[in-house]
């Protein structure tokens, strides 16, 4: 199940609790134990599987490198390998 706009609501309890609806935790991908991150826009916050955004981080700070390292294919990438485990 996946919305692009969908709202929903929950009742904040007395020590500042929550109930996420199942159909937002289904949405996000989320099971019990899961961790969530919220992010503060201005006066918006925004409530993310914490896996998927920690996923979504790293593929950012990644992005380009195997291009500046010069690791273009699979070739490449398989000398790189060898070379590794030779030392």
């Amino acid at each position: 199940m996946e919305f692009k706009n969908y709202t929903d609501n929950a009742k904040v309890m007395a020590k500042g609790q929550i109930t996420i609806p199942k159909d937002i935790r289904e949405i996000l991908g989320l099971n019990t134990g899961d961790r969530v991150t919220f992010i503060v826009e201005g006066n918006t916050v925004r409530m993310v599987n914490s896996n998927i955004y920690a996923m979504q981080l790293l593929q950012m700070q990644m992005s380009g490198e195997a291009k500046r390292t010069g690791l273009i294919n699979d070739e490449k990438i398989m000398n790189e390998v060898k070379e590794i485990r030779t030392e």
